[in-house]
């Protein structure tokens, strides 16, 4: 009986294919919709996470100015000096502090050039950062102290300079620097707002300030922790260091902050979190437009059909047979849509995580509840024109034209 009451349904889809496509068609977007963002949204999550991990572990950031999010604002603030490194060096709760001084510039070599980001700094940074250096080596002691035109390229700037070709030991030239290669860092790829991170070159800091900067200004500094010092415990000594250094008053606010990464990672986590949330509610609301016109076009089919629900009353069916039809074909309509929006969603979120450079990252529990509430939705919407089939009136139902 069941086969035949889904067989008559699969007749009645086919007989009105256009009328049956677009009926499935906000079924299909509600939930492709809803899967795609809750999988691009996840993907997005998981490449912050691992984006702040390969920063480094218990790692402090200390930048000049009071901390400022958003667009367009600036904290102006005496910047730090090597002096204030070597300080933070000496308190027993830091393993490794980097000094940075940021410049932008173009390197040459040959006809090839690229316009990238040039960090001072100093071999610390590699360790604190947690780079890994594919080939050559980090900076030594002498070439900090004495500023020596040596560097390190990103991945992003080895390929556009050398492509195939070996570029370990071979001179770029920055403004009137020639700056031998003396190592070659690991890609890390996109960063948490798709910036390359591997489109940079590291220098020594000092070489930076002299030849680049002309200054002797540090911008930030990268500090681990020593094992077992929590971040509390580090951001205290740090901060009550840099406030002594700093010749700040009692009561007076900081003109620095010290920013904990696990910090940063639990605030555009919970940013990610919260604009998936948001972008999958209004993405649902296709899927109750959709079970709304499920319900419009059943009403429809009932009232095309009256005399064909007559003659089948007449000559026998229940009404629990004439529902049982019509909520069978509302549910077919719906499970059709769900499975074809499950399949285009996620392709939706494979497309755009190979676009957006995160991981994709499919839950098969979002599938299941998506394709879950597709059902539901046929049930919900399809139940009323179904009922409205079951109390028809025979004898009324045959009078119809």
């Amino acid at each position: 009986m069941l086969w035949e009451t889904v067989r008559l349904a699969i007749i009645a889809i086919i007989r009105n294919k256009l009328r049956s496509f677009l009926t499935v068609l906000g079924v299909v977007i509600g939930v492709a919709a809803v899967i795609a963002m809750v999988t691009v949204g996840q993907g997005s999550s998981a490449q912050v996470s691992a984006n702040v991990a390969s920063l480094g572990t218990n790692v402090l950031i200390v930048r000049p100015g009071k901390r400022m999010m958003g667009p367009g604002t600036r904290d102006t603030a005496p910047a730090f000096t090597l002096r204030d490194v070597e300080a933070l060096q000496d308190l027993p709760v830091t393993a490794a502090v980097a000094p940075t001084s940021s410049t932008s510039s173009t390197v040459v070599f040959g006809n090839a050039n690229v316009t990238t980001s040039i960090t001072g700094t100093s071999a610390a940074y590699i360790t604190v950062s947690n780079w890994v250096l594919d080939d050559g080596r980090a900076f030594t002691p002498a070439e900090e102290r004495q500023g020596a035109a040596v560097c390190i390229l990103g991945e992003t700037v080895r390929e556009k300079l050398f492509g195939s070709a070996e570029a370990l030991g071979q001179t770029v030239r920055i403004k009137a620097i020639s700056c031998e290669v003396v190592g070659l860092l690991q890609p890390k790829g996109a960063g948490s707002f798709g910036q390359d991170q591997d489109d940079l070159l590291l220098m020594p800091i000092r070489t930076v300030q002299r030849r680049l900067a002309g200054n002797q200004d540090v911008s930030g500094m990268s500090i681990a922790l020593q094992d077992g010092v929590s971040s509390a415990r580090g951001i205290s000594e740090i901060t009550a260091l840099m406030r002594e250094r700093r010749r700040i008053e009692p009561g007076a606010e900081d003109n620095f902050s010290v920013t904990d990464m696990k910090e940063i990672a639990s605030m555009l986590t919970s940013i990610n979190t919260v604009l998936a949330g948001l972008l999958s509610s209004v993405a649902a609301v296709s899927l109750l437009v959709g079970g709304i016109g499920i319900m419009n076009i059943m009403l429809v089919s009932v009232t095309e059909r009256t005399r064909e629900i007559g003659i089948r009353l007449a000559v026998g069916a229940t009404a629990g047979q004439v529902l049982t039809q019509f909520l069978v074909e509302a549910i077919m309509l719906s499970v059709l849509g769900g499975v074809v929006g499950i399949a285009l969603g996620l392709g939706l979120a494979y497309v755009a995580s190979r676009y957006m450079v995160i991981p994709f990252t499919p839950d098969p529990m979002v599938v299941v509840l998506a394709f879950g509430f597709s059902a539901l939705v046929g049930v919900v919407f399809g139940f009323f024109p179904a009922r409205r089939a079951a109390r028809l009136d025979p004898i009324e139902a045959l009078r119809h034209q």
